[in-house]
């Protein structure tokens, strides 16, 4: 049954080019919009096809990494052949928006959500609710990441898909992942996913518990302090989500594009690009998790980890975001509980590598003594190491309140062709 995603990938993909937010997706080779909004196998292969979108190639995984990890200072170009990488290894000026990666990581961005809302709609139509819930929850997961990677990266983002679409503020955006997850959630409460249904996926998901990650995630974001803290308390942490490859058809798209090649991008040193002061303790054995050392050939320090191999998962969170979360909670909210804060950090710091379902550990001894300042820090320090290149950093750089200098742009252009062709497209930002 797992096999069946493969030919539902076939069936499913409306259409492979498009510019801005403009939308009219159908392809007529393939079948008809009605067909896919009233058949079962048709909407299962919309569906399936969100993971292949995102995961896979140039998808989202390897936009949002890329982006963040030159604009947060966690990567080192080696090839400026690559313009798009380039103008992002540079930041500030170079960058505008006729930038190839970032127009790519718009246009995909909204055929997802484009996609998943035609699944959630259209799931009204089906009378197997167990059905309706899987294909609910797991369009919601890619809706919710679409969402919160243009979130990442531009002050406003589509309020839908259609001509002329006008833009919502990143506090509205999350607001509204939130909302839906909601919805997702409350589906699956009161019919639970079929097996029939989790049987014609990709394996690797488990969809109840990333939609509640990426809740916790996206109202910390939205500054939903409580609702981020309770959320992230209902997440199982000795699960695992991962997106799956295999040596064939669905490869690892970072392992292909960087490892693979070493003719792109490298992490930029076994710093992880943080500033003095924060740098990883020398024995942090997340380091060698993360990065393998090379001392004979340049560049020394390259990717390892979730990119080791063509067929190495990738985490659609990582468990020790949840507990970063309650530690960034308890630090910030209005009546700081600083107690709590460290207990939560010292979790990550003590953390060893076979007690975390994917082995990622430092195995430190506990911090003590930290006063309020400290702690945040602290958070940004283990969060940007914890989940090194995961794209997340630049959104923890500015939520964190680090200096605008650790940053090659606060946010990014939007794409000349959605300006060219939508005139509700915001001012670009000053930086």
């Amino acid at each position: 049954m797992k096999k069946k995603y493969i030919s539902y990938l076939m069936l499913a993909v409306l259409a492979l080019s498009f510019t801005g937010c403009v939308k009219n997706y159908s392809d007529p080779a393939r079948a008809t919009q009605d067909d896919v909004n009233t058949s079962t196998k048709g909407l299962t292969g919309v569906a399936v096809s969100l993971q292949s979108r995102y995961a896979a190639g140039r998808g989202n995984i390897y936009n949002t990494i890329t982006a963040s990890g030159f604009l947060a200072n966690e990567l080192v170009l080696l090839n400026q052949g690559n313009t798009a990488e380039l103008q992002l290894s540079l930041g500030g000026t170079s960058l505008d928006g006729g930038n190839t990666l970032l127009s790519n990581l718009w246009s995909n961005s909204n055929k997802i959500v484009f996609d998943a809302n035609l699944v959630i709609s259209n799931s009204a139509n089906i009378a197997d609710k167990a059905l309706v819930s899987g294909l609910v929850g797991y369009a919601s997961i890619f809706k919710a990441l679409a969402m919160g990677d243009m979130a990442a990266f531009w002050e406003k983002i589509p309020a839908g898909t259609g001509e002329n679409v006008t833009f919502i503020t990143r506090a509205e955006a999350y607001t509204k992942i939130v909302a839906d997850i909601d919805l997702a959630l409350a589906n699956i409460a009161a019919t639970p996913i079929s097996t029939a249904f989790l049987g014609t996926i990709p394996a690797g998901i488990d969809i109840p518990n990333t939609l509640r990650a990426l809740k916790a995630r996206y109202a910390l974001y939205g500054g939903n302090l409580p609702l981020a803290l309770a959320t992230a308390n209902s997440v199982d942490l000795t699960k695992k989500s991962s997106f799956q490859h295999n040596a064939t058809i669905n490869q690892n798209g970072i392992f292909v594009a960087v490892t693979g090649t070493n003719n792109l991008w490298q992490p930029i040193s076994n710093t992880l690009g943080l500033p003095a002061g924060l740098t990883p303790d020398a024995a942090d054995k997340r380091i060698p998790f993360y990065l393998s050392e090379n001392l004979t050939i340049a560049p020394r320090w390259r990717m390892a980890g979730f990119a080791s191999a063509l067929t190495s998962e990738w985490p659609v969170y990582l468990p020790g975001e949840m507990t970063l979360i309650k530690a960034e909670v308890y630090a910030r909210q209005t009546a700081p509980d600083l107690g709590n804060a460290l207990i939560e950090l010292n979790k990550i710091v003590t953390k060893k590598p076979a007690a975390d379902p994917f082995g990622v550990g430092a195995d430190l001894t506990p911090l003590a003594g930290l006063n309020a300042t400290q702690i945040i820090a602290e958070i940004y320090k283990q969060r940007s190491i914890e989940m090194f290149l995961s794209g997340q950093r630049l959104e923890d750089s500015r939520r964190l309140g680090r200096p605008q200098a650790e940053r090659k742009r606060n946010f990014v252009n939007y794409p000349f062709r959605e300006r060219d062709q939508n005139p509700n497209t915001p001012t670009d930002p000053t930086f």
